[in-house]
């Protein structure tokens, strides 16, 4: 297996999948143990134009509380260029396992604001591969 250096870190892909949709990968640094990060990714589909300013001073609001209440490491989120009604929000676990007990979580909180104005999808899912370009 190669291994890719990047900054201190070795990045080295997992020669097992963890399930079909986990993306996961494994950093070791220099003189480190193996670790495991995974990414809750939730994906909103905001299809009226008018609904997609308030959903964005929503999650504003939403965001930090999420990152706390799941315990995630890191968060972000994007709007599609491509398909301007899709929202995509991002959730770092330093393992899988916290990231799939997320996924598991009611979402009350944005079915309760959104109903049928904007559905929802989660997923967890694996890195298979990550590159970077070198000098």
């Amino acid at each position: 297996m190669q291994y890719r250096r990047r900054r201190k870190g070795i990045f080295e892909p997992r020669r097992t999948p963890i399930c079909l949709s986990l993306v996961s990968y494994r950093i070791r640094d220099e003189g480190e143990k193996m670790s495991t990060i995974a990414l809750l990714i939730v994906r909103a589909d905001v299809p009226n134009e008018a609904d997609r300013a308030p959903f964005d001073r929503w999650y504003d609001s939403h965001m930090p509380d999420a990152l706390r209440a799941f315990g995630a490491l890191q968060a972000w989120r994007t709007w599609s260029r491509t398909d301007p009604s899709k929202h995509t929000a991002f959730y770092e676990f330093p393992s899988l396992e916290a990231a799939n007990a997320c996924i598991q979580s009611p979402g009350n909180e944005f079915d309760a604001m959104w109903g049928r104005r904007a559905t929802r999808t989660r997923d967890v899912v694996e890195v298979v591969q990550r590159l970077a370009i070198s000098n």
